[in-house]
């Protein structure tokens, strides 16, 4: 261990006189540093490593939406894509970004921790952004060797573009499992102050996120748009390649917890051997049921969980029989702790929320998706001006929205909501998650009477062969600043209880459990997209979501994705009511 210079002693000094028996010089969550010694607390963590973290995910963010955003447009028009087809490819890659982090998750708690796994994905990530820039200027090289007559450039372009796209997604799972459940282990749970400041720290860090974003939806995309894509890929490309060096500047300053084993090999061990023992009587005493004598519990960094009630067919596996003990030694996938049954039962208890948060990412997936189709059927035109905004840039307002309601939400509604219901943050995080579902709602509602005026315009005036259709782009305003209101009480509501719900050696699986409902939603998304196309043309009709939706009906999946929301959020409401955690 290092030994502590004269000035570390005196801050240490400085700091306990201040700040009282809970400030100790190192951490007392087991964290240790980049040498593998414990973490000081006055030279590790906190803001100062917070600083490199949230840069590395802002650029990240950069680099996701700087692709994402306008990906829909790229495949129509770069790619000769039918519109449909589009959507659900662009929804399909989404998901696969966002069902990832179950990997990430994996490795990053199992087996090479959250450091390794955030630093080896963002240099994959970069180089996947490499390619998609590269696959964007091929076509000149690749007509070059491919004849028409067998497989074309547009072809071998569409492979190249999707073989990178692909190679995004699974270097993304890496950083999105990790990335936030990282920033959050930067504070000792351990320390009352720390804690405190942690609430505040996924507020901020979507925050910084969205900045990000923000400059994705407007300058990137306008450079896709009426520059080209090649530089509108290679500068996401710089980005990420910048947020790479950002990681890893910040080094010296982080908090690591060692990994503590594959959580989802503990889980399937509780299941396997509760189905072994399913005629076992489970006793009515918890304390007759199998738990290691010791004070702390044999997962590192988790802590003893005492036992439930509910879930009590999983309490079988840690009912003590003669065989579990024959040969010695406990077989782990025969008889398991009563710790080891609670770390499996709250995650069973996380699933009904997570359930109904695939209906909300289904919605917030329209603002890439059909919410840019929508736009580029419009007057794009900025007032009496010859600039024109893309499409995909009306996200800005989505994003602007998250960046006024965060500083709003933690300074202004915290301290009001605080008087009222004397809860510490306010709003519990349920009651947060569930005003994000119901605002979510609206903008459905807004995005679909929007298309009604849009209609009745190609109508009136027989605008049917007209793109753009004489109404102002920015018609769309309200519904994504609608949305992005949304997701600071649901996202971000979710970083949380998903981080917090789940005992500390579960912290990256907990974050990759809320990211699987984006990849669910989009492929919702997909599927009722298919659903739609099939049932709605059926007759031969052009269908609700034809290529050209001047002769479509865009606005009835609005409605059905505002119906969806309705009964999704009076579900929430009954599964919050049943849910029992630590949080409540």
């Amino acid at each position: 261990m290092a030994l502590i210079s004269s000035e570390d002693e005196t801050s240490m000094y400085v700091l306990l006189e201040t700040k009282g028996e809970d400030s100790v010089l190192y951490t007392k969550d087991g964290t240790v540093d980049y040498l593998n010694n414990p973490a000081n607390k006055l030279k590790t963590g906190n803001w100062k490593a917070c600083f490199f973290i949230v840069a590395t995910a802002s650029l990240e963010r950069l680099a996701y939406y700087g692709m994402s955003s306008n990906l829909l447009l790229y495949f129509t028009g770069e790619l000769d894509q039918h519109s449909a087809t589009a959507s659900r490819n662009l929804s399909n890659w989404t998901g696969a970004c966002y069902i990832t982090p179950l990997f990430g998750a994996f490795l990053a708690d199992g087996y090479i921790g959250k450091y390794w796994t955030i630093a080896s994905s963002s240099i994959l990530y970069a180089i996947g952004m490499a390619l998609l820039t590269l696959s964007a200027s091929a076509y000149g090289l690749l007509s070059s060797f491919f004849s028409t007559d067998v497989f074309d450039a547009s072809e071998a372009q569409t492979v190249m573009c999707f073989t990178s796209l692909y190679l995004v997604a699974l270097a993304s799972g890496g950083i999105k499992a990790c990335i936030s459940a990282y920033g959050a282990d930067q504070f000792d749970d351990d320390d009352k102050t720390e804690k405190k400041v942690k609430s505040s720290f996924f507020n901020w860090y979507y925050q910084m996120m969205n900045i990000g974003t923000l400059i994705a939806h407007s300058l990137i995309v306008w450079v896709q748009d009426y520059v080209s894509w090649i530089w509108g890929f290679g500068i996401p490309t710089l980005a990420m390649t910048v947020g790479v060096v950002s990681f890893f500047s910040g080094t010296w300053f982080y908090r690591n917890h060692k990994p503590a084993g594959s959580p989802l090999t503990r889980l399937f061990q509780v299941v396997v051997a509760s189905v072994r023992k399913r005629r076992v009587n489970v006793p009515t005493d918890a304390l007759l049921l199998y738990e290691i004598a010791d004070a702390n519990s044999t997962t590192v960094r988790s802590r003893k969980l005492n036992h439930t009630s509910n879930f009590s067919f999983f309490d079988k596996a840690a009912v003590e029989t003669p065989s579990d003990h024959a040969k010695g030694s406990v077989n782990p996938w025969t008889l398991c702790t009563v710790t080891q049954i609670e770390e499996l039962k709250s995650v069973l208890r996380l699933l009904p929320i997570w359930v109904t948060g695939i209906v909300f990412s289904s919605v917030r997936s329209q603002m890439d998706n059909l919410f840019v189709l929508q736009g580029s059927f419009m007057d794009t035109q900025v007032g009496k001006t010859s600039f024109k905004i893309p499409p995909a840039s009306l996200g800005t307002f989505g994003t602007l929205s998250v960046i006024f309601w965060v500083p709003v939400y933690d300074q202004i509604i915290v301290p009001l909501a605080r008087k009222l219901t004397g809860h510490p943050n306010g709003l519990t995080q349920l009651q947060r998650i569930g005003t994000g579902h119901f605002i979510s709602i609206f903008s459905m509602l807004s995005a679909g009477i929007l298309e009604v005026i849009r209609l009745e315009i190609v109508k009136r005036h027989g605008y049917y062969e007209i793109k753009p259709v004489p109404i102002s782009i920015f018609w769309q305003v309200p519904q994504f600043l609608i949305i992005g209101c949304a997701e600071v009480f649901t996202l971000v509501g979710q970083m949380e209880f998903f981080y917090e719900q789940v005992p500390g050696s579960m912290k990256s699986l907990g974050s990759a459990l809320r990211l699987t409902t984006i990849a669910l939603g989009n492929y919702t998304s997909s599927l009722l997209v298919s659903i739609v196309i099939k049932v709605t043309t059926e007759d031969g009709g052009p269908g609700w979501i034809p290529d050209n939706l001047n002769y479509g009906q865009l606005q009835n999946f609005f409605w059905l994705l505002a119906a969806l929301s309705g009964v999704n959020l009076a579900i929430f409401v009954v599964v919050a009511k049943w849910h029992t955690g630590p949080l409540g």
